[in-house]
């Protein structure tokens, strides 16, 4: 099945670069929109399998706009982002047809996983409930990993930063690919902690470079399975 197709409706440029390139580099056709109005229109001209809807927008609210894509029996998935954390937005936006709600700031992996979730309710997307590598093996919808049949525990930013390398094997991914997608567009800090998380990460799983995570200096890193050379 080929890949969805998104639409991104987000009018600050730096969070709607962000979630495109994100979602394009996952194989998704990306249509992009910076108000309510191109979003209808790009909605009414081509098929959209799921919507990446900002509440705030300089014309049409998301709220909105979500009400006329409803009103119209547009039955795409609708997943709605915003800066307001009250629980009446919430609400109002899901009592318009909004199927999930996310609070910036917000990771790309959560995104990704919300995204994922509703293309396999409504049917666009299989789900991938296991990644597999050698002896190692990570259950995507109970977050748990195991190398052989020890546990192993990891952190929740742990446990992204695998399912990430597991989820694009011999990509060499730079540090900036890995903050932007594992920690999230509105990190500030030192790329360093990318280094730290790996090393945290290898001495878990009871690996040394270049087994499954190998570096490349002055780049990023890269996941290789096992049985690969």
């Amino acid at each position: 099945m080929a890949k969805a197709t998104i639409l991104v409706v987000e009018d600050e440029e730096g969070i709607l670069e962000f979630l495109r390139s994100g979602l394009d580099f996952e194989g998704y056709r990306v249509l992009a929109s910076r108000d309510g109005t191109g979003c209808l229109h790009l909605v009414r001209s081509q098929p959209v399998d799921l919507i990446i809807l900002d509440i705030m927008l300089g014309d049409l609210d998301g709220f909105e706009v979500c009400r006329r894509l409803r009103q119209e029996g547009r039955q795409m998935p609708i997943l709605m982002l915003t800066a307001k954390k009250s629980i009446s937005d919430r609400v109002r936006g899901l009592d318009l047809g909004a199927d999930d709600y996310l609070t910036k700031p917000f990771s790309f992996e959560e995104l990704l996983a919300r995204v994922r979730a509703l293309l396999r309710r409504s049917g666009r997307e299989a789900a991938e409930a296991v990644l597999r590598a050698g002896e190692l093996v990570l259950e995507v919808g109970t977050r748990r990993v195991r190398m052989g049949q020890r546990p192993v525990e990891l952190t929740p930013t742990e446990f992204d930063l695998l399912e990430f390398f597991m989820s694009h094997p011999r990509r060499v991914l730079t540090r900036q690919t890995l903050l932007n997608r594992v920690w999230g567009y509105d990190y500030a800090g030192d790329t360093n902690i990318v280094d730290v998380h790996v090393s945290h990460l290898r001495h878990k799983l009871g690996v040394k470079p270049p087994r499954l995570i190998r570096t490349f200096y002055g780049v990023g890193y890269a996941f290789y399975p096992d049985d690969e050379p």
